[in-house]
């Protein structure tokens, strides 16, 4: 890319937004915003005890990365967020209109393996199905990119930025 974008990492739980937006935002030379720090308590009290967010938890939230992105507007940033559905990317584009997206993406067994093995996050495995009911994958009208998540943090992070790359020609 040549133009500094303001990217948001999007995917389910487990396929590794907090692992590599920090790696591309270093690689882009920009900064990176955990997406869910932006989370309100009650909404991380609700995924904590295994009860899934619907659409009114999530606007704040959603409201909350698309501020934190018009910000980095032309300065670039890397933020993450599930962006599960094409509303939710719609209103952080209608807050942050150049947002680009990179959906991190890969075979279910081994996202439900990651999420098994990490510690100390609130989302339990039990919200996977959840997550995968409410997914849509970008549609072809929408600026972003998906990227496999098989590999090393290392590889999925070079898939990333070679792929954002090709957004630019």
């Amino acid at each position: 890319m040549n133009t500094p974008h303001v990217v948001v990492v999007m995917g389910v739980a487990g396929t590794g937004k907090t692992t590599i937006g920090p790696l591309l935002a270093q690689r882009l030379g920009v900064p990176y915003a955990e997406g869910d720090d932006f989370h309100p308590e009650a909404n991380i009290a609700k995924m904590t005890a295994g009860t899934p967010l619907t659409d009114e938890d999530r606007w704040p939230w959603l409201d909350a990365i698309g501020a934190w992105a018009h910000g980095r507007a032309g300065l670039g940033g890397v933020v993450s967020s599930s962006a599960l559905k094409r509303s939710y990317r719609d209103r952080l584009r209608s807050a942050a209109p150049g947002v680009v997206f990179v959906h991190l993406t890969g075979d279910r067994k081994l996202i439900e393996d990651r999420m098994a093995h990490r510690q100390g996050h609130f989302m339990p495995t039990a919200l996977l199905d959840s997550q995968f009911a409410t997914l849509q994958p970008l549609q072809a009208d929408e600026t972003g990119v998906a990227v496999d998540v098989s590999g090393s943090p290392e590889e999925i992070t070079d898939r990333a930025v070679t792929a954002l790359h090709g957004l630019d020609r």
